[in-house]
């Protein structure tokens, strides 16, 4: 709102049906295909890397977040082993991502905001109330929100951002 935050958006590189942006195959929600997800993880860790170099605002002062796939990368990136930590991480609609050869690190986890509909015809609420779980038993500080419809999709990230419970949560 004071203008004091850079936000970067990139897309998947995948165009796969139905359409749009993907950073990765779905063959079953919750386990990403490894192929298509590692070479993404790989694309998306350069350009994450690459904006912390262009702008000199390092891991640490970066708040990395996404929707649906979008949601999903996050959590690869913050939470991979061997990433830097982000400041925080907001996955709105995901899951923690499980692929054969991919590991997490769960010591010290940022800040993480969660947000997903009670009833996500997609992604099932379950997956985030997992991630909630996960994410405090490894002693993250978390906010946990479920909206009562299908998904806290796109549009409703600008308005909730500015809602008084999470601006310091940002700040």
């Amino acid at each position: 709102p004071e203008r004091r935050l850079l936000g970067a958006t990139p897309r998947g590189p995948l165009v796969l049906p139905p359409g749009g942006a993907h950073w990765y195959v779905v063959r079953e929600i919750g386990f990403p295909d490894r192929e298509t997800f590692m070479a993404s993880y790989d694309l998306a860790a350069a350009w994450l890397d690459g904006l912390a170099e262009e702008t000199g605002i390092p891991p640490t002062g970066t708040i990395i977040g996404g929707f649906s796939q979008g949601a999903v990368m996050s959590w690869a990136l913050g939470l991979g082993r061997g990433r830097a930590r982000p400041a925080g991480i907001i996955a709105l609609s995901g899951f923690i991502p499980r692929v054969d050869g991919f590991e997490l690190d769960l010591s010290a986890p940022p800040p993480v905001a969660i947000g997903h509909g009670t009833y996500d015809p997609v992604i099932s609420v379950e997956f985030g109330r997992q991630a909630k779980t996960i994410l405090e038993e490894a002693g993250a500080d978390v906010l946990y929100r479920e909206s009562p419809g299908g998904t806290p999709g796109p549009r409703s990230i600008g308005r909730n951002a500015r809602s008084p419970e999470y601006r310091p949560w940002c700040e």
